[in-house]
């Protein structure tokens, strides 16, 4: 909460103005713009690179502005900005957009912020601008908490909490340590403050710190220059990003699924030509093919690593989606959902969430009167209600994604083998005697992972699962949502509702059956009543029903499979020494399989953790900052599995 004192945006907790009265913008770019020399250093990028900005205090999003103002001025126009921001308290979109409104030279800008602004949940919020070319990493929470956890180094820092003396947290001797982590020698850094804790912080981090002419009544300020980076905690080679070299200017996506689809996106905002290889007539053809497919997170009430995966992605999804496909209730629908509570448990988790204090327009208890009305059918139970999420054509998102001139889609090929060639290349090899050639190959392809020698041992395996198909009638098309339990119904997609799916335990058979629909709409009354009732003659004959099947790729553990790859065989021998002392810490690179990348077993989630993982897979590969906490990735990474192995082999597992 803000208030306003002549115009102007006032923190009540601290105490203290967003910005200088003078001319907020004004004091921006003297500070910050040019405290950093970003002008000069914008112009001096090489073709196709990144620069990425850190901040402390994101406020109203004004230095954010002004740096992307700046950077379209003066950058090559290849070149791309990464702005990564903390914020405790995000403005409401009325309070941002009135503060933006000061400073009209920046609308054009401004409006494309507003335009994907809404109220913030807890977590990593990833924003995309100008086609790719500028993002956006909000990380809302305590930035001591937030802060450390960035996978990725800054080339500039903006030092802009509430004055010191109100707001002492951001400006912590720890904090600056972290920032100082997050640099390389020559990462800047600039600040309104001239305080002296501040400037004993920053160097006691390893900054050379300067006193400057400060903006209007302030006559000083501070600017500095890395000279000595902190270490960061230790970090398994496994899980640190491959030794970077020349961004690639070439790459090859296997599969035009959620996964292949999205990575060849992230890629190709960034300058990257890329070549889908699909095995399928279409893209979309195996399990993101599905008519509906449910903008929906289950999250646990428990700050776990899925949690933060699925948060970040379903409002990353969200987004993206807005700005791809029309919302004309055939490509997509902001319908809502409603996650149902069956029984105790899940009635006891649905009010552990509901009370950690998310945005009431992100989710928020009901009960069975409000969530019948929401619904517009029947329910007798309470619920979690997700107002922003819904469901999505997934074909079209994916046809949406590779609507790109440097993506080429290659169908009916299916890939055979991946090989290495003396100029260090990666050939594909498919039917009908046709390859690519690229760098970079990223393997997308969910059920069929280990059908290559450098995925042979992911541990994936397939979960079958086929959807229902209803006909619409009087009474179902009173249902204005999505309702979820055991099983999802979701408003009718031209003239059809999808209900489903099955959970076939390695299952490969993508055949529909008979006994599937039955098991579908025995489920039915648990969602609603009323519905239960409005299919009789399905209920009777369901050998009548159409649908679906398709296959799921799922990891043992349930979290999608995204990063870099390494030989296992070599992982196995260099890193031997785990299998007797689980706690050893090496400082070996890992045996990197150089420019090999996967996005696979993203399972039922894929809408939420599939776009996410494309930002990953080219932030990881291009140098930039993450879009999701470093333990996220950690947690995700391939090379997960060949470290448990070696462990579990020291207790004879």
């Amino acid at each position: 909460m803000i208030d306003w004192v002549d115009g102007q945006p006032y923190s009540p907790q601290f105490g203290d103005v967003y910005f200088s009265r003078a001319s907020g913008i004004d004091e921006s770019r003297h500070v910050f713009v040019e405290g950093n020399r970003l002008p000069e250093r914008f112009a001096a990028l090489a073709p196709g690179t990144a620069f990425s900005i850190g901040e402390t205090g994101f406020g109203t999003g004004l230095n954010f502005l002004c740096a992307w103002h700046a950077f379209e001025e003066t950058a090559p126009k290849d070149a791309r900005l990464q702005f990564v921001s903390t914020e405790l308290l995000p403005l409401s979109a009325p309070d941002l957009a009135r503060a933006l409104g000061l400073w009209p030279v920046l609308h054009d800008l401004a409006s494309q912020l507003l335009e994907q602004w809404d109220e913030l949940a807890v977590g990593w919020q990833r924003f995309v601008f100008s086609g790719g070319r500028i993002t956006l990493t909000l990380l809302i929470g305590d930035a001591r908490v937030t802060l450390p956890q960035v996978d990725g180094v800054i080339d500039a820092w903006f030092l802009d909490g509430f004055a010191p003396a109100r707001n002492p947290e951001l400006w912590t001797p720890q904090l600056m340590s972290a920032i100082s982590a997050h640099s390389n020698p020559g990462t800047t850094c600039a600040t309104y403050s001239s305080a002296g804790d501040v400037r004993r912080a920053l160097q006691a981090a390893g900054f050379r710190v300067e006193k400057a002419a400060g903006f209007g009544p302030k006559r000083e300020m501070l600017r500095g220059v890395c000279v000595s980076p902190a270490p960061l905690p230790y970090r398994a080679p496994w899980l640190r990003r491959p030794a970077g070299g020349p961004n690639p200017r070439r790459a090859i996506v296997i599969g035009a699924g959620l996964a292949g689809t999205a990575a060849a996106a992230s890629l190709a905002a960034r300058g990257v030509e890329v070549t889908v290889i699909e095995r399928h007539e279409t893209i979309a053809g195996a399990a993101s093919g599905n008519a509906q497919g449910v903008l929906y997170a289950k999250l646990s009430p428990h700050d776990t690593a899925l949690t933060r995966l699925l948060t970040a992605g379903l409002e990353f999804s969200l987004r993206e989606i807005a700005r791809r496909l029309p919302e004309d209730g055939l490509a997509w629908s902001r319908c809502g959902v409603l996650q149902l509570a069956h029984d105790a448990a899940e009635v006891t988790r649905q009010n552990a969430l509901a009370r950690q204090g998310w945005p009431s327009s992100f989710l928020r208890s009901v009960d069975p009167g409000e969530a019948s009305a929401i619904a517009g059918v029947m329910v007798d139970v309470e619920a979690l209600h997700l107002k922003r999420a819904g469901w999505v054509h997934p074909p079209a998102l994916c046809a949406a994604f590779v609507q790109h001139p440097r993506i080429r889609v290659i169908a009916r090929h299916e890939a055979l083998h991946i090989d290495r060639l003396a100029s260090g290349d990666w050939r594909v090899a498919t039917a009908g005697i046709w390859s690519a050639e690229a760098p970079v190959v990223v393997i997308a392809t969910a059920a069929d992972t280990r059908a290559f020698a450098a995925t042979a041992q992911l541990p994936t395996h397939v979960i079958r699962g086929q959807l229902t198909h209803l006909e619409c009638n009087d009474v179902s098309a009173r249902l204005a949502t999505v309702l979820c339990g055991e099983r999802y119904i979701a408003p009718a997609r031209a003239g059809l509702h999808c209900l489903g799916a099955t959970f076939g335990i390695r299952d490969a058979d993508t055949g529909v059956r008979t006994e599937d629909h039955r098991e579908n709409l025995a489920t039915l009354h648990a969602l609603s009543p009323t519905l239960a009732a409005a299919f009789p003659e399905a209920a009777r004959d369901p050998a009548r029903c159409s649908g679906r099947a398709a296959l799921r790729c799922v990891a043992p553990d349930y979290l999608p499979i995204v990063g870099p790859l390494t030989d296992a065989t070599s992982f196995a021998a260099r890193y031997a020494r785990l299998a007797k002392d689980a706690t050893t810490q090496f400082e070996d690179p890992a045996p990197w399989l150089d420019g090999l990348f996967v996005s696979v077993a993203h399972g039922s989630r894929g809408l939420l953790t599939a776009p996410i993982a494309g930002e990953l897979i080219a932030a990881g590969m291009l140098g930039e900052p993450a879009p999701v906490p470093a333990a996220v990735v950690d947690a995700i990474a391939p090379s997960r599995f060949f470290a448990r192995a070696l462990k579990r082999a020291r207790h004879g597992a």
